[in-house]
């Protein structure tokens, strides 16, 4: 049986990171949970969102995956190091594949960072992006009114788009060249995120750098799947099932009309 790829989320931000492994990965299985039941984890103590990375961690090992993608912000910040001492497969986070996009991208060296206040707090990402380039200026800003919109799939409304404006009302004036996306409900308001940024300002999601990075550990530890099998993805939520499957259909669009999938609801 084919070995999947976990990921794993706060909600339905990390479909934003699924999205893009099965565009770049279309031969891999895909098992994902999203805990729509806690989220969002934003404004919860580092303690309590280890501890819920811990629990889905131990739900998923039963599927004997082989590699763990925490596709949450939040949690990478808060239990990356964590989780990787306590599972013998590859773990990765989204923070570091994010902030190299970054620097790649940005010409100044002048870089924004929105995220949940549980990101925004920890100063991961300021950490990522000065390892990488002592002399980067970073400017962080959390926008906690984002992810609840993106749960409750109101990604396309206009409430959302003035969700936005004013949570971007301070970094919109900041004299940055790019901004990190630091949380993967964000792809889903990348429209109205854009329009307030405008042109000048390059939007990095770490969806598509971390895709390459499971390609590149894969393929380093001889795992990438291979053959003609079509996979079967398998969607694991934590809370209203409904809603999750309706925005992970509206999403996930072409790439889960070419693959089968499972949506299933866990109580963990």
């Amino acid at each position: 049986m084919q070995q999947a790829i976990a990921i794993l989320d706060s909600g339905v931000g990390g479909l934003t990171v699924a999205k893009e492994v099965m565009r770049q990965l279309p031969r891999e299985k895909i098992i994902y949970f999203g805990d729509t039941a806690r989220a969002p984890y934003g404004p919860r103590s580092t303690e309590e969102v280890k501890l819920f990375t811990e629990q889905i961690v131990d739900y998923l090992i039963q599927f004997n995956p082989k590699m763990i993608v925490i596709a949450c912000n939040t949690a990478t910040a808060a239990a990356l190091d964590y989780i990787s001492t306590k599972v013998s497969i590859p773990v990765i986070g989204v923070i570091h594949p994010g902030a190299r996009a970054a620097i790649s991208a940005t010409k100044s060296g002048q870089v924004g960072v929105i995220g949940t206040v549980g990101t925004i707090g920890s100063g991961a990402y300021t950490v990522a992006l000065q390892q990488l380039s002592p002399f980067v200026q970073v400017v962080s800003q959390a926008c906690p009114a984002l992810v609840p919109l993106v749960e409750q799939g109101m990604f396309r409304s206009e409430e959302s788009q003035i969700a936005v404006a004013e949570s971007l009302n301070g970094i919109k004036y900041e004299t940055i060249d790019t901004l990190i996306l630091g949380c993967t409900h964000y792809p889903f308001l990348i429209d109205p995120i854009g329009k307030v940024m405008g042109p000048g300002v390059k939007l990095i999601s770490s969806a598509d750098e971390t895709a390459r990075e499971i390609s590149t550990i894969l393929y380093d530890k001889g795992k990438l799947a291979s053959g003609n099998e079509s996979p079967i993805h398998q969607f694991f939520c934590s809370g209203d099932a409904e809603m999750f499957q309706r925005i992970a259909r509206d999403w996930l669009g072409e790439q889960i009309k070419r693959t089968p999938v499972v949506w299933q609801v866990s109580t963990l």
